[in-house]
């Protein structure tokens, strides 16, 4: 399974010919080595509806008829823009053809704000599982800390952990360092974060809060096997 990193919360994953692409924020995100013309995703997960984290879902599942998998309402938001869809829930989990999805939950917030300046509530935001290949991945979405992160990481045991760091909107270093203790992932990763001036983190000093050899700065593009 190869996993790569791609600016602020933007993580695809290739895994037995297939790719799940999470959090495609692409245009307007100055940190991303991404086109939106250049990624052909089988599969677009959706931790919550925030404009930065749905970003060119729309655009680019028209484009190749991926499968967005997200919400019941997120889901329900996109099949009636002629998309396909699956909906799912906090600590449902699905089993595809191109892998198993769990959701967990995410203290955060979910709304999609529209040209019209209305906010559409997009359901409750989540973390999202991927497991394939004996492998598990966690992308924590945008949250802040909770205890039950220690019963994720017991009853999944967690290969690769993508966790915020950016602080203001989610957890900082400080928590997302706690958090990782909680996970036990045998890797972390930091993301949501110097993507816009609130959010402005030094990865290194987080991957310095945990124990060596424990968590990596994936610069947007960098490739891990796991």
């Amino acid at each position: 399974m190869k996993v790569s990193y791609h600016g602020h919360s933007v993580v695809q994953i290739q895994s037995n010919g297939k790719t799940i692409l999470i959090d495609p924020f692409i245009n307007g995100n100055g940190l991303t080595d991404l086109k939106v013309e250049d990624v052909h995703p089988d599969v677009i997960i959706l931790t919550h509806g925030h404009g930065d984290h749905i970003g060119d879902t729309f655009e680019i599942a028209k484009r190749h008829n991926s499968l967005i998998v997200s919400t019941a309402e997120i889901a329900t938001f996109f099949s009636f823009k002629g998309l396909r869809t699956h909906g799912m829930n906090i600590g449902g989990a699905y089993t595809f053809d191109f892998g198993k999805i769990k959701f967990t939950q995410a203290f955060h917030s979910s709304g999609f704000t529209t040209e019209q300046n209305e906010i559409i509530y997009l359901g409750m935001p989540m973390g999202a599982l991927f497991m394939n290949e004996g492998k598990t991945v966690y992308h924590a979405g945008d949250t802040g800390l909770f205890s039950d992160m220690k019963l994720i990481g017991e009853r999944n045991p967690i290969d690769l952990a993508f966790l915020p760091i950016g602080d203001n909107f989610t957890m900082g270093p400080e928590d997302a360092a706690y958090a990782a203790g909680l996970l036990k992932a045998k890797m972390v990763v930091p993301i949501h974060y110097n993507t816009f001036p609130p959010i402005k983190q030094n990865p290194q000093q987080f991957i310095e809060m945990l124990p060596t050899g424990n968590g990596i700065v994936m610069n947007p593009g960098e490739v891990i096997e796991i």
